[in-house]
């Protein structure tokens, strides 16, 4: 990126950064729809000979993507799954990687069922404090993972201090930022080595793309996921990639009004009588509400709290008579899109965790995931509290 684009703001380097004008003159960058690339010699080292290997609309969209969390590296995936999958593949057996345990649902199941049996020591533990993490800390411990804010329970993992710890003793640290976008939270500025996104969430905002992305500063690290990301091929498609890549330009916009509706959400919920716990850093009654205040931080510099909200109904509420109330907001999985979405972890997203699990973490039958959307703030709240009421 050239100094004159990297002095310029986030939202203008949304829409400019990675969308040059080609030799066409077209403003839009333009979906290679092909398998190979023509080499002018056998010997040829040509940029671009194998779409699984790099492809011009997908370095693009890298390019674009490195900006926004500050990294001059930037790999696009297939999911977040395979992101997470590519973090995890880069360590060897014995080596201990220590994980927030309120995690993501898909990460404790490829953790359990399917890496563990690779030799890899992985261990859940409560990131919520930092000392918890420093005692956990081993000699072979390789990679802290946290999830911040955690889903679906929106705990705050100190990313500064962890990332101070992991300074001390040479660990490598990664970060999920999904639920943050990076309008709301950016790891690599805090410290962290690699930040991880479900860009199918935020980033992508439409609800109608599946795909992942890493982020780094450090070339070793980079070498070592372009390996893994080339010999495993969980590549993100040309047309996804210039999906987001018409996405990211709207970045700034759609998730500042997520945010802001997300609160005036936050602040009725919890003033309804019918809500037993309303669950998001906005709220004063979060317990990590400073932490959120000074962690998580528009490109201006301004506390934000993210759209994600979780509250849990009172027990005389029939969740499908509820969910049957719905219209605008639609019961379905994912999250951070323009349109409003609800969904139940302990039967949906967190299905997978053993029911003993999902219980000691607070993931109970009536704990609701609310991902909200751009729609009027009226509407939202006009139709939960007919839900709720209508029951």
């Amino acid at each position: 990126m050239s100094n004159k684009k990297n002095n310029l703001h986030f939202s203008t380097k949304s829409i400019h950064v990675g969308n040059d004008t080609d030799e066409t003159g077209s403003v839009v960058v333009p979906i290679h729809l092909t398998s190979t690339f023509r080499q002018p010699l056998f010997a040829s080292t040509e940029k671009f000979v194998y779409s699984r290997v790099g492809s011009p609309t997908v370095k693009k969209l890298e390019e674009n993507l490195a900006m926004l969390e500050n990294a001059d590296y930037a790999y696009a995936f297939s999911s977040g799954m395979a992101a997470m999958t590519a973090i995890f593949t880069m360590f060897k057996p014995n080596d201990h990687i220590i994980i927030s345990k309120n995690v993501y649902g898909g990460v404790f199941r490829l953790v359990t069922q399917v890496l563990n049996n690779n030799g890899i020591d992985f261990e859940f533990i409560d990131t919520t404090d930092v000392k918890n993490t420093e005692k956990a800390i081993k000699k072979n411990t390789k990679l802290i993972h946290l999830e911040t804010p955690s889903n679906p329970l929106l705990e705050l993992a100190d990313i500064k201090s962890t990332a101070q710890i992991c300074k001390k003793q040479n660990i490598l640290l990664s970060v999920d930022n999904t639920f943050m976008s990076p309008y709301g939270q950016r790891p690599l500025d805090l410290g962290a080595h690699i930040v991880m996104h479900s860009s199918t969430k935020f980033i992508s905002g439409h609800c109608d793309v599946v795909s992942g992305v890493l982020m780094m500063n450090n070339k070793e690290l980079s070498e070592k996921i372009t390996l893994i990301q080339n010999t495993a091929g969980a590549i993100v498609s040309p047309f996804d990639a210039w999906l987001l890549l018409r996405s990211v330009k709207t970045l700034s916009l759609r998730v500042e009004k997520q945010f802001i509706n997300a609160e005036k959400i936050a602040n009725w919920l919890q003033n309804n009588s019918k809500v037993k716990k309303v669950i998001y850093p906005g709220l004063s009654s979060h317990s990590q509400f400073k932490l959120a205040s000074q962690q998580q931080l528009s490109p201006e510099g301004k506390s934000v709290y993210g759209s994600m909200i979780s509250f849990e109904l009172d027990e005389s509420i029939d969740l499908d008579k509820f969910a049957n109330k719905l219209n605008i907001i639609t019961l379905a999985e994912s999250l951070g899109g323009l349109k409003s979405l609800i969904s139940c972890p302990y039967s949906m997203t967190h299905a997978s965790v053993p029911k003993d699990e999902k219980m000691k973490l607070g993931i109970t039958p009536n704990l609701l995931r609310f991902s909200v959307g751009i729609e009027h703030i009226d509407d939202l709240i006009s139709e939960l509290d007919f839900a709720i009421e209508h029951n």
